[in-house]
Formats: structure tokens, sequence, C-alpha cells
């Protein structure tokens, strides 16, 4: 059936040349792995990866080897399901269970997508404030702006979207370059991080997040639906072509994402675990020690253009899955603006509600504000401006964003905030108590994008923590 195709807009539409030209076919071939690849480099990654190397130096290097090798495996069997049967993942699971198990698989998947995208927002988030001192509540809803971007490239055609994501991809490879060049590792070091080992009992736990926040089983649904965008000729021959080529773009993709990842690992060993700053625990930290330890300032710019193109990266892969899922598991079919609102909501939303609705109450932040005005900072903590930044705050942004602190949107956090907050909650709550702790303080805790939203980005009401915070006014970015 016509509307049955997965990316229906984008199916079949780049052309494989007839010539027998190897790079000019391996060039048309190229581009649905590395839309998958972001994926495998996302915010998510970054605090497991500087944890681990901050803690235990290059010993975990061969960690993240091990998840790539388990990523090309799945990636290539993904694509030669998409290629072969012409259907992807989801419509698969479609065609052999019953419509309850798949309307089950379906909202698995889009929680799944959600809660990555969930660390994707919030990692863009945070890069925003590194570089421009936005503050966290503005930079999420930022990255809200990124759906219209997804339409453009949408229309643009599939290419253009690959383009894009490549530069960005290129951008994080460049940036991690000159971090190793400007921390100077440890050759035979990183060398010996190659043979498998686990230092001590607490690495196991960190070996398992590095797997944990590598492997994103949305991309296999996303890369079985990407590859059917190039026009293959339905012959033995040409089947046979193309899965050799779409083998070879995942190869060369996913070890740029192992470079990377292991290019973040080895910065933090570098700078980290040999200046003796073994318990990193969040990645404002990392940025914050950056200059001071490298001994650059360019070093800390890098790494939060690094962060943000990530961050946006991932999420433009992550609401391409969303699309797919929904359309293959249940054949939900919206129109593009509408269904890529939807799937950006539904990390946006918890978010931010739970944020807006513990920044006291908006109605009699307003009020205090008429009456005296420096009475309402406490209660628009989640909107103040970090003490430091990368780079000067432009007053425009603050004009643009000043009306989202009116009262109209009260009634809208309301409505997500209670769901939220208590799965945000419970999932924290969990990890928590599988976490190994230190014996000396609490910071050597994996540290996840969730941390910062359950416990808040230090110095943004002027105390490090919780523990620190714990008069009434005091509210954590997003909790």
């Amino acid at each position: 059936m016509p509307d049955d195709k997965s990316l229906s807009e984008v199916h079949s539409t780049v052309s494989i040349p007839e010539s027998r030209g190897f790079l000019r076919r391996l060039f048309a071939f190229a581009g649905p792995a590395y839309l998958v690849s972001v994926g495998y480099m996302d915010p998510g990654n970054w605090a497991t990866d500087i944890a681990a190397g901050s803690r235990y130096g290059y010993a975990l290097i061969w960690v993240l080897l091990m998840s790539n090798l388990m990523a090309v495996l799945l990636q290539s069997l993904s694509a030669r399901l998409g290629l072969v049967s012409g259907r992807d993942l989801a419509q698969a699971c479609r065609d052999q269970y019953p419509l309850a198990v798949n309307a089950a698989l379906w909202v698995l998947c889009e929680v799944a997508i959600a809660a990555c995208d969930l660390a994707e927002v919030l990692g863009s988030a945070i890069g925003l404030q590194l570089l421009f001192g936005l503050p966290l509540m503005y930079g999420v809803l930022v990255t809200a702006l990124d759906t219209f971007l997804i339409l453009f490239l949408h229309q643009a055609g599939i290419r253009k979207m690959e383009a894009f994501i490549l530069v960005l991809v290129a951008t994080i490879g460049a940036c991690f370059l000159l971090e190793i060049f400007l921390s100077r590792p440890d050759l035979p070091g990183i060398a010996r991080g190659f043979l498998p080992s686990l230092p001590d009992r607490d690495a196991l736990y960190y070996a398992i997040g590095i797997l944990g926040a590598t492997v994103m089983p949305h991309n296999l649904y996303l890369h079985s639906a990407l590859v059917q965008s190039r026009s293959v000729v339905k012959t033995a021959e040409g089947i046979h072509q193309s899965l050799k080529y779409n083998t070879i773009d995942s190869v060369v993709a996913l070890n740029i994402a192992f470079f990377i990842n292991a290019a973040i690992l080895v910065m933090s060993a570098a700078v980290f675990f040999r200046s003796g700053h073994t318990e990193i625990a969040s990645i404002q930290e990392a940025h914050k020690l950056l200059a001071p330890l490298v001994g650059s300032g360019v070093a800390p710019v890098l790494f939060a253009v690094a962060l943000i193109c990530a961050g946006q990266s991932s999420t433009i892969t992550g609401t391409l899955a969303g699309q797919i899922v929904m359309e293959g598991f249940v054949n939900i079919r919206l129109r593009p603006w509408l269904r890529r609102l939807l799937t950006r909501a539904m990390a946006i939303v918890p978010t931010v509600a739970p944020g807006l609705v513990s920044c006291s109450s908006f109605a009699t932040a307003v009020a205090s504000a008429e009456s005296e005005p420096g009475a309402s900072v406490r209660g628009r903590s989640c909107f103040a401006r970090p003490k430091s930044s990368t780079l000067a705050w432009p007053r425009l942004v603050t004009k643009m964003f000043a009306g989202l602190r009116s009262r109209w949107t009260m009634p809208l956090a309301c409505a997500a905030a209670s769901a939220s907050a208590i799965g945000t909650a419970t999932s924290s709550r969990s990890l928590g108590a599988n976490r190994p702790r230190s014996r000396n303080t609490a910071s050597s805790d994996l540290p996840s994008i969730s941390s910062i939203a359950m416990n808040g980005v230090p110095g943004d009401s002027g105390c490090s923590g919780p523990s620190e915070c714990s008069s009434p006014g005091w509210t954590s970015p997003i909790s």
C-alpha cells in the first residue's frame, strides 16, 4: 500500500547511480547510519563517560569498544531487515503480533524515546547555559524550536537532513580532537585501557552505566526505516549490493561515535583523574574545572559547543524515531507538524512542568513583583541567570521569554506536573537503590542528566545543592 511505506515522505527519494564506481555508490548509500550514530553520543553518554574517566582513568575504554561492537551488530541487522523486507522493525512487529501486543509495544517505545529525549533536551539546555548563561528552564524551551528545524529539513529532503547531522557530528569530533590535544593524554595508558579489567567492585556499575547509555533501542526502529529512503533495485544483486554498502556505512558511522565517546572518557581521565579530581559528578562541574586544569580558556568553550551539537542532533533523530514507531505499530498517520509537535511535547512537558510548578506559585511571584520587585527573585529561581558563563548573556533572549512567567502557564504546568513528578521521583529512587555509595562522599554516584533535574544546578540560587538550600525559598530547576 502506498500509504503504508515507512517514512513515506522520504521513501525511495534518493536515487542510486547506475555507475559501477565504488565511491559514488558508497556516497549515495551513506547517510542513514550517521543519523543513527548521534544516538550513541547523546548527552546521556557524557555523564557516564566523564564519571568513568575521572574515577578510573583509561581503564574502562574496553567497555566502550564492546558496546560499539554490539551496536554495529544490532544496527546492521536492523538495516538488513529494512532493505530485504521493505518493512521497518515496527511494521514487522505489527505484521506478526496481535493488536494488543502492538499497542503495548508502541506505548513502551514512546516512553523509552521520551526518556531518552528528556536527557537530550536537558543536555542541550545545559550546553546553552554553560556557553551563554541562558537559564536552564529557558534553554529547555529553546530546544522546542528544533521541531521547526526538522520540518524545514524534511521538506528540503532527507539528504539535506543527513548533511546537517553530519556537520553536527563533525563539529563534535573536531571539538574533542582539540580537547585531546589540549589535555595531552597518556598514549600507553590509553592502549592499556583496551585490555578488559575492572579496577574494583564499583567499576562494574560504571561499566553497566556506559553500556546502558550507549545502546539505544529506538535506533533500531530508526535505522530500519531510514535505509528505505534509498531507491534500491529489488533484485538479488541489487539487494546484495545495498547490504554491502549499508554495512560499510554502519561500521564507519558507529566507529565515529565510538571515537567521540572514547574521546570524552580520555579527556576526563587526562584532565581530572591525573589531577586527583576523581569524584566529578556533573557536566557543569567538569566544565568549570576544564579551564584551570587544562590551562586554556578554549577548552570549556569547545566542551559547551560539542554538548549543544550532541543534544540537538540526537533530539532530531529521536523525533523521527517517534514518528516511525507511531506509524509502524498502530498505523497512526498525522500531519507532519502535529506529529513532531506531539513527540517533542512528550519530552518538553515533563521537563518544564514540574519546574514551573515548583517555582513557588506564579501568582505569588507576580504579585510580589508588582509590590516589591526584589521579593520575587527566590520564587523564580529556576529562571535565574547563573553567576558565570562562558559567553555574555544576550538581553534580547531575556525579553523574548519574559512572557513565559505569566499566569496563563500555571494551568498548563499543573496538568502535567503530577504524573511526571511522580515518575521522575520513582525512577530516581530506583536508580539510587542500585548504585554503590562512596565511603567519603555521595558524589561518587554515577551521574546522570536526571540527577540535574532532581537536585538542580549548583549556582542557580547561590548554593551548591539541596543540602545547603533547605530554606523554603530554594527550588530545584526541575523538580
